[in-house]
């Protein structure tokens, strides 16, 4: 049994449920500034303990693994301190927005008695373990073609939003489509479109509001990845999604977020017309729950959560494509097992460092960049 810490009340009220329902989790605690918020979740929640700071609840000595939902400008050195107490640090991405941060945060892992992992969404996402069954069990064929778009509007988001570089943001398509084609990302040629309004500049120097990047992979045919991030002055509604093309069969992400994907299948020619037939068929993808425990089921879809002491029910969503109540279990099982994560450091550095690159690609008119190789 281990006691969790989540750290941030915003995004981390989705977790806070989750880790209080996993059967090796005993106690939950959390870290909020804002001491509004913090008082409003933890009476809504019922956390064991509530602190202002990371500081002060790593001082409490109480804590086995922390689990980090901070702004992006604290991870790296939240996580930096998490490892260096000697505790187990999951950290919401990126993991870094530098190269030189994601070399610090690999050997900070290394180093520590904790386990490290990258709570990267989109690898335990229904559609994403959809497709990665396609391609294990040979549906696709030999794949020829990735690509995929994070598109989402940030006018109103906090300040430390305004300028933020798309591609240093890229890891919820990259991963994926990494995952899938089994391989890492050699080389980057990134461009940027568009240009920044000078409302929604801010302090990060980052002059596009869409960048659109050409992977090239360490596949043993070439393979090309195509990966778009659009932040602002782009009309289109939300979308983190990917598309898969293969010789035998497609997989495309739904047009509308939440919508079944589409399935393309090849059939041999039949002299019918030029080309081969291509089916068209429209897919729900289902929950693989794998080894998760029978309490976290239910939570891959929107459900019910019932907080201890009696408190009123929660109507908890389930955003992601179900893939919190999966993070959850493999962070806590990675920490009561003693192994790695799925995504430890050098796998999360292996879809973080790709987006970097290719945002240095943008600022250089597109030129190509080698990718560090974890």
């Amino acid at each position: 049994m281990i006691d969790v810490l989540v750290v941030g009340a915003g995004f981390g009220r989705d977790f806070v449920p989750l880790y209080a329902l996993h059967p090796e989790v005993l106690r939950v605690g959390l870290v909020e500034p804002d001491a509004q918020r913090r008082a409003a979740v933890s009476a809504e929640l019922g956390v064991d303990a509530a602190y202002s700071s990371l500081d002060e609840a790593l001082a409490a000595g109480d804590w086995d693994a922390v689990h980090l939902l901070s702004p992006v400008r604290f991870h790296v050195e939240q996580t930096l301190q998490v490892l260096a107490s000697g505790r187990s640090c999951a950290s919401a991405v990126p993991m870094a927005t530098t190269l030189d941060d994601i070399a610090r945060v690999i050997d900070a892992a290394s180093s520590s008695a904790g386990r490290y992992m990258m709570m990267e969404t989109a690898l335990y996402q229904r559609e994403y373990l959809h497709a990665l069954h396609l391609r294990e069990t040979g549906a696709l064929g030999r794949l020829t073609y990735l690509s995929g778009a994070h598109m989402q509007d940030l006018d109103g988001f906090a300040s430390y939003w305004m300028g933020y570089a798309p591609m240093e943001y890229a890891t919820h398509i990259v991963a994926p489509l990494l995952g899938i084609a089994g391989v890492t990302a050699r080389s980057a040629r990134c461009l940027g479109s568009g240009t920044l309004r000078a409302s929604h500049r801010g302090a990060n120097g980052n002059p596009f509001p869409l960048e659109s990047a050409l992977f090239t992979l360490s596949a043993p045919e070439p393979l090309v990845v195509q990966v778009t991030v659009s932040f602002f002055e782009n009309a289109r509604s939300y979308t983190e999604g990917f598309n898969v093309y293969g010789e035998r069969a497609a997989l495309e992400w739904p047009s509308a977020e939440g919508g079944p994907v589409v399935i393309h299948t090849a059939g041999p020619a039949d002299g019918a017309g030029p080309g081969r037939p291509v089916a068209r068929a429209e897919l729900a993808p289902p929950d693989r729950h794998g080894t998760m425990p029978e309490a976290l089921r239910p939570h891959t879809r929107p459900h019910v959560y019932r907080p201890p002491g009696g408190r009123p029910a929660v109507e908890l969503q389930a955003w992601h494509g179900g893939s919190h109540p999966h993070l959850v279990h493999e962070f806590v099982s990675s920490v009561t097992d003693g192994r790695l994560p799925e995504i430890d450091a050098r796998r999360a550095a292996g879809v973080t460092a790709p987006g970097i690159v290719a945002h240095l690609s943008a600022l250089r008119g597109g030129a190509e960049l080698m990718i560090p190789q974890y």
